[in-house]
């Protein structure tokens, strides 16, 4: 193959950037769980129709999506000793970053904490309030530090 059709085929994403769509993916079928409260399994078949999901690990989505879904009050729990106002006074976006970067804190041990942090950052840059990346930034360091003092002490040492 010459230099010039090499040039030309598509570069295969790697597997961050296929879990980051995943996560993107996520975020949106969240979000409408939360707004309509329709079932997660009628959003993930919604999702296979309407969205060229090619881009994403939809084992991830999957995992995320009924991950986050099933186990929504206990991730709840886990950040909202960090909140400065009511659950309920969250914008749905705010919402579902904090769900899904809690559920990869807590949940996911093979995804590094920075990993999941800086991951629902960009979410929220993507999709929330302009300053909302911040105020996610925040309540998960915290929830971090308590969920994965062990691997940030390690990182701590390492250095």
């Amino acid at each position: 193959m010459s230099d010039q059709e090499q040039a030309k085929k598509p570069k295969k994403p790697s597997r961050s950037q296929l879990r980051s769509a995943s996560r993107s993916f996520a975020l949106q079928a969240l979000y409408q769980w939360q707004m309509n409260h329709s079932s997660v399994n009628e959003i993930e078949a919604q999702f296979a129709v309407d969205h060229d999901m090619s881009s994403c690990d939809k084992t991830y989505f999957r995992e995320l999506l009924y991950g986050v879904a099933s186990k929504s009050k206990a991730l709840d729990e886990q950040f909202e000793v960090f909140l400065d106002r009511p659950l309920s006074e969250l914008d749905a976006i705010e919402l579902a970053t904090l769900r899904i970067g809690t559920f990869e804190l807590v949940e996911r041990l093979d995804v590094p904490y920075r990993v999941a942090i800086n991951e629902a950052v960009e979410l929220a840059k993507s999709y929330g309030a302009s300053e909302s990346h911040k105020y996610v930034n925040g309540i998960l360091d915290k929830l971090a530090q308590r969920a994965r003092r062990e691997e940030i002490a390690a990182r701590r040492n390492a250095k």
